[in-house]
């Protein structure tokens, strides 16, 4: 994705919200909370992925062992370890939210 789109001769940065449902199985599967990422723009990429190896990335799920095309997947852990407040983790229930800073 560009990290500035243009449209109708608007500039806007771009901008990617990751929504995760995190259910409880068992009967009947019970929404336990929902976890927010704010992915970085692309214009962040020297501090947030400055090398292969010190990254907010992962190897997608089978992938490359079982010989599919190459996958990444957000890494929740490394985000929030470079910056906190881009990942939110909502209880659902009774549970008080409070934005971490």
């Amino acid at each position: 994705m560009p990290v500035i789109v243009n449209l109708k001769g608007e500039s806007y940065l771009t901008t990617t919200i990751f929504v995760k449902y995190n259910y409880e199985e068992g009967a009947g599967n019970v929404l336990k909370n929902i976890t927010l990422a704010a992915v970085p723009n692309g214009m962040l990429q020297e501090r947030y992925n400055p090398t292969t190896h010190e990254t907010i990335w992962i190897a997608g799920r089978n992938a490359p062992t079982l010989g599919e095309e190459f996958r990444v997947r957000l890494s929740f852990h490394r985000l929030k370890e470079k910056a906190n407040w881009r990942v939110q983790h909502i209880p659902i229930g009774k549970e008080t939210f409070t934005w971490d800073n």
